[in-house]
């Protein structure tokens, strides 16, 4: 806790020694519970990178951030939706499966941010989960009616559409309902948002 604290320690410097020693790993953990904010999203911060570079090391505790899902702290919440993403690449008990509803119910909350944290881990997610590509799909193209709220604008909107682009070319070839992908796309060829509709035109002429 006396390295974590101090500011000269990096996340990818602890995330290094907990992959080159796995039982360091409690000693990360109780970090996320503290109440120094330096500790806390320094350890959340290295156990995402684990998570991305050996899933296999943080699956036998994926109950954790499951439940890291209904934190109070959004860091500490977008850091768990990252990390469950990642952890479906070696879901060998389907955990996510069960969870299905309620990660992808985060795509009605209200703030831009974790909407984004979801979209943006559903190219990988449906990669490594085939058999739930057209669920997520559908819930991705929904994001289109999603109404405008104060934390919510039409121009956050706009850039989660473009997220989502991005995220349909991740898994293309394993989507079933092309056409309804291809007329969304086709859609923000019209977005007021230039990046967006640069995205739409990039994915239409890839997939031609």
């Amino acid at each position: 806790m006396e390295e974590l604290a101090k500011k000269e320690t990096t996340a990818e410097e602890v995330a290094r020694s907990v992959i080159d020693n796995p039982a360091l790993l409690s000693q990360i953990f109780d970090g996320v519970s503290s109440e120094n904010p330096r500790i806390k999203f320094k350890c959340a911060k290295a156990l995402r990178t684990i998570s991305e570079e050996h899933p296999e090391l943080l699956y036998p505790t994926i109950d954790f951030f499951i439940d890291l899902l209904d934190n109070d702290n959004n860091i500490l919440k977008w850091t768990a939706i990252d990390i469950v993403g990642n952890l479906t690449s070696v879901d060998s008990a389907n955990k996510f499966d069960r969870i299905f509803k309620k990660y992808y119910g985060f795509l009605s909350d209200d703030s831009m941010i974790t909407v984004a944290h979801i979209v943006d881990n559903s190219g990988k997610i449906a990669k490594a989960k085939p058999h739930l590509a057209s669920a997520i799909t559908g819930e991705l193209l929904q994001i289109e009616q999603i109404p405008i709220k104060p934390r919510l604008t039409q121009e956050c909107k706009n850039i989660l559409l473009g997220k989502v682009i991005v995220a349909f070319g991740a898994y293309f070839d394993q989507i079933t309902d092309k056409n309804s992908v291809i007329s969304f796309v086709r859609r923000q060829l019209h977005n007021t948002r230039n990046s967006t509709k640069v995205k739409a035109e990039r994915f239409l002429r890839k997939i031609e």
